[in-house]
């Protein structure tokens, strides 16, 4: 096991650290994606229905959402590595399990031990890499990260047809139980230990925290898919019913699950803002474009996921040359601009009329891609760097819960935008996140006015 300098690792150890760091966030992105494109093969083979078969998708999704603050606040105590390690395991067998499993009941329990892994190899992820990067380096730590997760989600699609088309869809998880074995080795030979705190670990402060992140998302989902509006309600209120408990409960605690302590500071309590803001209006477009360029303009759903890829491609370029911007910028300054550029590309898409060519499309998506990825990196080296390293754990619990709110909350108001502007539900709805980019482009340039704390 390395041991880390006390400003980050050494080179090459550093290398090695950011390699499993990128191989196991890769499954866990993956594994969130390749599954949607494999329900109705999977539908078919284990004789379920299509509205059951979603289940193995929501079973993934639901378990992350849940346990990612938990899991962050679990590696505050006991340390990132282990919870990292932990993750990695459970991850790697319950892959195993799906490729077992014989019925829908079955591969959905697995889903959700995967889950589980996923979680907490996102919980942590960001922690780790600000104890792998010196500090005068953490930007372009976590600009690798966003490329890594920017690419995996652009070609999860991709993979998942590509070992469909050879093999059954047991392959999609068989596939992890080597990548997960040999990733386990080398992030236990390479991971630095981490800081721990003499606390223990709440559980019914866990608890409180999943029954209020998890009716809120569901809630949030249920009212833009016109559900039961009893229903939707009831959800609600045990969100909110539970919040409350959870504020009475934690609110003086210092290092609390729902990280209360960070939010009163003013610059991570803006980029949350902006990450949530940001990451709605990055799903609003995801979910509404593909209506728009088939249904309304007519191109076929393969040149639809073509001409959508220059957005993740342009993440995936601009994104490391922002987070070495924003080891010497302000990420105030670098935010809002990649953001209106973002709000750009959004206006030009919504608005480049009935005709037109594959070239007018491919364009405005990396302007898009190139305002996101712009803004990205600095975003999450600010919500790291702005947090007490030994509350690493909680900012990067965070990150991740923004981007989760942020894309539910973009999911729903589409469905709200096609079912209230059913003629050009789709420009509808893409106007909207012109709003939400240009509010949290307003947002980020607010940051300018604080300082990032020295840790």
């Amino acid at each position: 096991m390395s041991t880390p300098a006390k400003d980050g690792m050494e080179v090459p150890a550093r290398y090695w650290a950011m390699l499993t760091m990128s191989l196991g966030i890769t499954m866990a992105v993956l594994d969130g994606a390749i599954a949607n494109v494999a329900l109705p093969t999977i539908a078919h083979d284990l004789q379920a229905d299509p509205a059951s078969s979603i289940w193995v998708v929501n079973a993934y999704q639901l378990a992350v959402t849940v346990t990612i603050l938990p899991f962050a606040a679990l590696g505050d105590v006991i340390g990132y590595r282990r919870i990292y390690l932990c993750g990695l395991v459970a991850f790697t067998l319950a892959s195993a399990a799906c490729t077992a499993s014989d019925s829908l009941v079955t591969l959905a329990i697995a889903r959700v031990v995967q889950g589980l892994g996923a979680s907490a190899l996102m919980s942590v992820n960001s922690a780790l890499i600000r104890f792998i990067y010196p500090r005068a380096h953490l930007g372009r730590g976590i600009g690798i990260n966003a490329v890594v997760v920017a690419a995996s989600a652009a070609v999860g699609p991709t993979v998942a047809s590509g070992i469909l088309a050879i093999g059954a869809w047991q392959w999609l998880f068989a596939i992890n139980i080597p990548i997960g074995a040999v990733t386990f080795i080398v992030a236990y030979r390479s991971l630095p230990p981490t800081p721990r705190q003499s606390s223990s670990f709440d559980v019914l402060s866990a608890i409180l925290t999943a029954l209020t992140l998890g009716p809120l998302i569901i809630g949030i989902d249920g009212a833009g898919r016109g559900e039961d509006g009893l229903l939707v309600a009831a959800e609600f209120l045990v969100a909110f019913v539970s919040g409350g408990l959870l504020v009475w409960r934690q609110w003086n605690v210092p290092a609390p699950f729902f990280p209360f302590d960070l939010l009163r500071i003013p610059i991570f309590a803006l980029s949350m803002c902006t990450s949530i803001c940001s990451f709605a209006g990055q799903m609003l477009a995801y979910v509404a474009l593909p209506f728009l360029l088939e249904g309304a303009l007519g191109f076929t759903d393969v040149q639809t996921g073509l001409l959508m890829t220059p957005w993740p491609l342009a993440i995936v370029f601009v994104a490391p040359i922002a987070g070495r911007l924003s080891d010497k910028y302000p990420a105030g300054l670098l935010g809002a601009i990649g953001l209106a550029i973002f709000a750009v590309g959004l206006a030009l898409l919504a608005t480049m009329g009935v005709h037109p060519t594959r070239i007018d499309v491919i364009w405005r998506m990396a302007v898009c891609g190139i305002g996101f990825g712009f803004f990205q990196s600095p975003n999450n080296r600010t919500i790291i760097g702005s947090a007490p390293r030994n509350r690493s754990g909680g900012a990067s619990g965070m990150l991740g819960t923004a981007r989760l709110v942020g894309q539910t909350t973009g999911a729903a108001i589409v469905a709200l935008a096609f079912a209230r502007v059913p003629a050009h539900g789709e420009a509808f709805a893409l106007y909207i996140g012109v709003g939400l980019a240009a509010a949290a482009a307003g947002v980020s340039a607010l940051r300018m006015r604080h300082t990032l704390p020295t840790y």
